[in-house]
């Protein structure tokens, strides 16, 4: 999110440090947007042979790994940025620009997912209006609305959170008492939602790689390095972000798992978009279907506009440090004193989610968000045990090399087995990435420029100067 300042920052500008360790964990927790657990549940179930709750838990374990690697690189390396920086700083900057340039599918694409979801839900409470509709209405709202400003403050996103959490208690709370009525699997314990006759390792993988992108917000939260009250709540703030994310998820998956043993109960095309109005319509008839559905639209559309804002800022920064043409993605409109043309670009684009489903769409964000999760384990190698030489005790070696060498072993796992045409699409996204590269290094004869989302190049601070 960014604030509307309008010229740029003084020579030596930094942003403000006004965020605490919980802010920042709230950020975190509404980027990764709690509710996607029942959006993504039909589609996981029907993938993993009704055992979503194993692919949380597989997705959790590879993220924690990561996660641990994201603070050892926040803390040596406290400059807002993320994968790319971390790369960059400690491979080469060759290497940050395509690991950066790989990850800002997620960017452009997350706007677009978010926009998915929202007619889905619209989709399931008026069936009579074609989708493509509430596409064009969505894509409309949120453009004028980040067009206008691009104001945002952590608390409203922490309001909107704690509604979705609230909701999501009573889901549960709801579930359990059917189940104890025999309704579902007809018990609060069991270990079917983990494991059961004819669940297979691949399957669940392939699940995993499908419910790892809703862990993508503790990633965004390195972008807040800059504006933490001290960076030392980094590291903290990032493993809480994944272990309570991450805790939800799980939470919500097992209950959900043994109130619908069998991803039979829902519709296909439920399946295909969304499966949270079907779950609400389902466990609490129309009324509870109607309040969940506003809980899943209150989290989506904070996380829409953080993540239009957010993307529109990084192409602003790579249009002012010329790695995009500075004409168009450098402009700042002189009477809203935003960057209009990206924000009309990333609407434009979230129009084709009248043509995509989640289930692909979420695919392509992870190859890119799996990309940059390897990367952050290998430059934790790369800068402690290579860089700073710290590989000569047992303790540097378990730390700085077995470690993220697990993680980095586990992302690669997970990547290996995303969706065939994210595979392809994505190695035809960074070909073009390696290609522009050459042109802007002139065949590697000049440094690249860098491109961080929370650059202070723009004028634009992530929040508003009180």
């Amino acid at each position: 999110m960014a604030s509307t300042s309008v010229s740029a920052p003084a020579k030596g500008a930094s942003l403000k440090r006004n965020l605490g360790l919980w802010a920042i964990v709230g950020l975190g927790l509404g980027y990764m947007t709690p509710t996607v657990v029942f959006d993504t549940f039909g589609m996981v179930a029907r993938d993993t042979d009704n055992v979503v709750p194993a692919a949380y838990l597989v997705a959790l374990v590879v993220m924690m790994f990561t996660a641990v690697s994201y603070g050892k690189m926040a803390g040596a390396i406290p400059s807002a940025g993320s994968a790319y920086t971390y790369a960059r700083e400690s491979i080469h900057p060759n290497v940050g620009f395509m690991v950066g340039w790989t990850s800002l599918i997620d960017y452009v694409l997350l706007p677009m997912v978010n926009c998915l979801i929202i007619r889905s839900y619209l989709e399931a409470l008026f069936p009579e209006i074609p989708g493509w509709i509430w596409v064009v209405l969505y894509c409309a709202l949120v453009t004028t609305v980040i067009y206008l400003t691009m104001r945002g403050t952590s608390n409203i996103n922490m309001l909107l959170l704690v509604f979705s959490i609230v909701v999501m208690a009573v889901f549960v709370v709801m579930v359990f008492a059917q189940l104890m009525r025999g309704e579902g699997q007809g018990t609060v314990a069991s270990l079917q939602p983990f494991l059961h006759d004819g669940v297979t390792l691949g399957a669940v993988l392939m699940g995993a790689t499908i419910v790892c992108f809703s862990f993508i917000g503790f990633d965004a939260v390195t972008m807040y390095a800059e504006e933490a009250k001290t960076p030392k709540i980094m590291p903290k703030a990032i493993l809480l972000t994944v272990v309570i994310g991450g805790a939800i998820f799980l939470v919500a998956a097992y209950f959900t798992q043994l109130r619908f043993p069998s991803s039979d109960a829902f519709p296909v095309e439920a399946i295909e978009d969304s499966t949270l109005p079907e779950i609400g319509l389902q466990v609490g008839g129309p009324v509870f279907q109607a309040i969940l559905t506003s809980a899943g639209f209150a989290a989506t559309l904070a996380s829409g506009l953080a993540s239009h804002a957010s993307v529109s800022r990084m192409l602003l920064v790579m249009g002012r440090n010329n790695v995009l043409p500075k004409r168009f993605f450098g402009y700042i409109n002189p009477k809203t004193h935003t960057p209009t043309f990206n924000i009309v670009l990333v609407g434009a684009i979230s129009l084709l989610a009248a043509a995509f489903t989640l289930e692909l769409i979420a695919a392509f964000i992870n190859f890119g968000a799996l990309i940059a999760f390897t990367f952050v384990n290998v430059s934790v190698i790369a800068w402690f045990a290579i860089r700073k030489g710290r590989r000569r005790t047992p303790k540097d070696i378990f730390t700085f090399i077995v470690l993220p060498g697990i993680g980095m072993v586990l992302t690669g796992i997970l990547w290996a087995n995303l969706h065939v045409d994210a595979l392809i699409g994505g190695a035809a996204w960074a070909v073009i990435g390696f290609v522009y590269l050459l042109v802007l290094t002139r065949g590697f004869r000049r440094k690249v420029a860098a491109f961080d989302e929370a650059q202070p190049v723009t004028g634009f601070n992530k929040v508003i100067d009180e």
